[in-house]
Formats: C-alpha cells, sequence, structure tokens
C-alpha cells in the first residue's frame, strides 16, 4: 500500500512546474519610497487610506469606515507613547544631571579638603 503512493508522490512532483525561489518577495517601488521618506508599500498610510471613498451630494462627508477608525486609533496610541517616553526621557536626563552635579559637587568638597601646599612650593603654585 506505501508503494503506489510514494509512487503517485514522485510523479506529482515530478510534473510539478512551479519554481522555488528562496528569495524574499519585495514590492514593487518599496526601495523608491523608503529612499523619498514614504512608507513601505502604497497603502500604509496618505490620501488614499485615509480619505473617505465617498461623501453625500450636498457636501456632508460620510461615515469613516472600520479600517480609518482602526488606523486613527493606532496613530492616537502611538503619539501617546511617545509623548510618554519623550516625558520619561526627559525625566532621565534630568536626573542624570542632577547626579553629574552632585558628584562634581562632592569632588571640589575633597579637593577643598585636601592639605594646601606650603612654603616653597606655594609660591611655585602662585606663578
Amino acid at each position: 500500500m506505501a508503494a503506489p503512493l510514494r509512487s503517485f508522490c514522485t510523479t506529482v512532483l515530478r510534473q510539478s512546474v512551479r519554481p522555488f525561489s528562496s528569495t524574499c518577495v519585495t514590492r514593487a517601488g518599496k526601495k523608491w519610497r523608503i529612499e523619498n521618506g514614504l512608507a513601505c508599500s502604497g497603502s500604509e498610510y496618505g490620501p488614499l487610506t485615509d480619505l473617505p471613498d465617498w461623501s453625500y451630494a450636498d457636501g456632508r462627508p460620510a461615515p469613516a469606515l472600520k479600517g480609518q477608525i482602526r488606523r486613527q486609533k493606532q496613530r492616537e496610541e502611538f503619539a501617546r507613547r511617545a509623548v510618554y517616553l519623550n516625558a520619561e526621557l526627559d525625566k532621565g536626563m534630568e536626573q542624570w544631571q542632577k547626579r553629574k552635579n552632585e558628584q562634581s559637587e562632592k569632588e571640589e568638597q575633597l579637593r577643598s579638603l585636601m592639605l594646601k601646599p606650603k612654603g616653597n612650593l606655594l609660591l611655585k603654585n602662585k606663578k
């Protein structure tokens, strides 16, 4: 029973004309869009995805579609996260600056507590 199935599979594989490729698939124009500061694909953002497909004849806008609402929520979430991370970065920079100032004050205090030169060394340092 296994032999007929095996021979069937090998004949099907031999008759297959479809080529096998291990290269990655790239979208047309991806390199150009990235070089010009656009999205990787043409459907990520822009007027074709952000604007409504239609409007009423009297000029009223059409109701937002599910995809438009979803993209708007994603953008709002991204903006909130960017603001949060920016605030966190500012806070970290302030703490770093504070630690740096404290460390320099400690070093200055240690220098002031060190023994001072006397006699001939004092006169040499003044010149």
